[in-house]
């Protein structure tokens, strides 16, 4: 049985969770989402998610030094909750992670389709979406480190427009002059800006990603850590000064707020308005790469969830297999291809930014779900071994509180259709997990003690 090779390092296990991501991908709508309800409070909204996501990224990185395996929450879930919600635990989180390839996918066509349209060519956003599966699917099959390589080039290279046109947007002056009002409440008030921080958040989702890299990273107790840290605090940078930029570059009166809050395409609005049409066409493709760095990093990701699931017996033997050249799961990582392909057909009907939108907030909720277990477990498994004192047990605390808020903010009031559908297809498929427990008590025994054998 071939085996996951140790070969990567900190920038690249660190490209896996900004891939994830996807900063420019997610600047690219998330702040004319969050404008649309806070108004000019938009980087209060993302400097809210950014404090949120530090307190849950602590427990994934307390977690990340003590073991180091290819499941991520599964074993560290396992180990803090038991065997069973560790499996529930990789089962919720690999439900996020083939949601957001499929969506990521939408999300590359939908994009490279706009890119087209300043052009002048027009085409449908399956056909960009498939080649762009297709492709992903063979560099996820090859050697790991050449998928952490173009996530690294790719996200690079898009964050770098990205920022080019900030400065001009600043340089400029934005729409009226600069100022710190975009960090005050404003007259939404405090609770829109709450409410507002939801979209924020979704930006943030997938940091844990370089989590599933345990077992082929070079000193991962480490080097994973490292990286998940990095990737909160540099891409939560980047989200407030692009959501800042975004903010003054529309203006700050109500005119402006309402053209950020209606764009669909913020930052080809913006580039178009103070550079020029070729701008928002690169600005544009920039996005593209970014959605397809991050349907890479998921599929990556989510490929190695479900390796260690069959490893331990969950499933076919087969899916626990690397290939003996590439060191890939690629058998797991068929399964999430397939998957997802078979979704984006399903939906093809429909415009891409909606099947964008419909799988990522199935995610979203399903990945919520998994912040909070591992929240839980970190409390429980680190207070048995006695490895944290009193005041670090306050973080996942506040945490937990501010995960819950947002979970209940993406259920209440009770979305539009077909969003009010999503909650209960997590729970069918949080509820198939429960059965595969309860059939399969042997593989749950194989489970725990797999975990206790990765003990540090």
């Amino acid at each position: 049985m071939g085996g996951l090779k140790r070969e990567l390092g900190l920038w690249e296990v660190a490209a896996l969770s900004i891939a994830i991501m996807a900063p420019t991908a997610a600047m690219a709508l998330n702040g004319s989402l969050a404008a649309s309800i806070a108004g000019t409070a938009v980087p209060l909204a993302f400097l809210g998610a950014l404090i949120t996501i530090a307190l849950v990224s602590y427990s994934f990185i307390e977690f990340s030094r003590t073991y180091a395996h290819a499941g991520s929450v599964y074993a560290f879930n396992g180990r803090g909750l038991g065997a069973r919600f560790g499996f529930l635990s990789g089962w919720a989180l690999l439900m996020t992670y083939v949601a957001f390839t499929g969506a990521s996918m939408a999300e590359v066509g939908a994009f490279f389709q706009t890119f087209l349209g300043f052009l002048g060519v027009h085409v449908a956003w399956i056909i960009p979406g498939v080649i762009a599966g297709a492709l992903l699917w063979y560099l996820s099959f090859r050697d790991v480190r050449l998928s952490a390589r173009v996530t690294m080039v790719f996200e690079g290279v898009s964050i770098i427009l990205i920022l080019i046109l900030a400065a001009v947007i600043l340089g400029h002056g934005g729409a009226h002059g600069l100022s710190f009002k975009p960090f005050s409440v404003g007259k939404a008030g405090i609770s829109a800006v709450g409410l507002a921080s939801v979209f924020a958040f979704l930006s943030f989702a997938g940091f844990e990603g370089a989590a599933t890299l345990g077992e082929e990273t070079s000193s991962p107790r480490r080097s994973i850590p490292r990286a998940i840290t990095m990737a909160v605090f540099l891409t939560g940078a980047f989200y407030l000064l692009i959501s800042y930029t975004q903010s003054e570059g529309f203006g700050l009166n109500p005119a402006g707020v309402h053209a950020f809050a209606s764009s669909t395409a913020p930052l080809a609005t913006l580039a178009k308005s103070y550079v020029g049409s070729t701008m928002a066409a690169i600005i544009m493709f920039g996005a593209t790469i970014s959605a397809f760095s991050s349907a890479l990093g998921t599929a990556t990701a989510g490929a190695r969830i479900l390796f260690a699931m069959g490893r331990d017996g969950f499933g076919p033997r087969a899916l626990g297999t690397a290939h003996p050249r590439f060191g890939s799961p690629y058998r797991a990582l068929a399964v999430v291809m397939i998957v997802a392909f078979i979704i984006d057909l399903l939906l093809l009907g429909q415009l891409g930014t909606n099947v964008f939108g419909w799988l990522g907030t199935i995610g979203v909720l399903s990945l919520l779900l998994v912040y909070l277990a591992t929240q839980v477990a970190a409390i429980r498994l680190f207070r048995h071994i006695k490895r944290w004192r009193g005041w670090q047990f306050a973080i996942p605390g506040l945490a937990i509180i501010l995960l819950a808020y947002t979970l209940w903010s993406n259920v209440f009031p009770v979305p539009a259709p077909p969003y009010n559908v999503f909650p209960y297809l997590v729970l069918v498929w949080l509820a198939a997990g429960v059965v595969i427990v309860l059939l399969s008590p042997k593989a749950a025994t194989r489970l725990g003690q797999s975990f206790t054998e990765d003990e540090p």
